[in-house]
């Protein structure tokens, strides 16, 4: 019988399988002011089951072609599976915590026309830039950030599950693979990476921290309409 709960299983050394209907589209990264929102991008077919590719040498992007046999593609996993609260580092502000793990996915979010996340947390005794500390982190695609209050309570976007294919034009790149909304990531080895709310995942073939993005898709130029 078909799984119908959303899930993303990692094919060794191929394709992100993902089932359970999971709705997917493509999203543009656009500047505004001093931070970015995004916008729609072109169309994409809704199946119940999908393959995505993970090498970044498809023919048909989003969609696995099976170029990832012809090119030996190397998907080896070498992401921490530690879970999140173990690996961050809590960055203390005057009336706001951050919680960082470091995975960046250059989507720039975390910045806001009042400065970044660190910046306004470092400076959240104000009731601005508490709430603008908030939304930067909130915003983070990576789930690198979380801002936590000083009694404890972290503040978490309410996300659907769902699957967004970011284009990058500013930086001349097509991005990662934003994944919302908890959708369970099974590993090549059968295990599952611990359940995130947001998360975005490699698409160029060419992170160091499989399977998620470490934003080296920027440095490598890499373009899913050039392939």
């Amino acid at each position: 019988m078909q799984n119908k709960e959303p899930r993303i299983r990692i094919i060794k050394d191929g394709p992100y399988i993902v089932s359970g209907s999971v709705p997917l589209s493509e999203k543009v990264i656009v500047p505004k002011g001093g931070g970015y929102i995004y916008e729609e991008g072109g169309p994409l077919p809704q199946r119940a089951v999908y393959s995505l590719c993970r090498c970044g040498k498809t023919k048909t992007p989003p969609f696995c072609d099976g170029s990832h046999v012809a090119m030996h593609f190397d998907g080896t996993e070498t992401a921490c599976k530690t879970d999140y609260h173990q690996r961050s580092a809590r960055i203390s502000g005057d009336g706001i915590d951050l919680l960082d793990d470091g995975r960046c996915a250059f989507a720039r979010f975390c910045h806001r026309d009042s400065g970044d996340a660190w910046e306004l947390a470092e400076d959240s005794e104000s009731d601005f830039h508490h709430a603008e500390a908030i939304i930067a982190a909130n915003e983070c695609p990576a789930g690198r950030l979380t801002a936590v209050e000083k009694d404890g309570t972290e503040h978490e976007p309410v996300y659907e599950p769902a699957i967004e294919i970011l284009q990058d034009p500013e930086e001349h790149v097509s991005a990662g693979i934003f994944v919302k909304g908890g959708i369970p990531i099974e590993s090549a080895d059968g295990s599952v990476y611990e359940i995130r709310n947001r998360v975005v995942l490699c698409r160029c073939g060419m992170s160091g921290n499989k399977p998620f993005c470490d934003s080296r898709h920027v440095s490598e130029e890499f373009r899913d309409n050039e392939v």
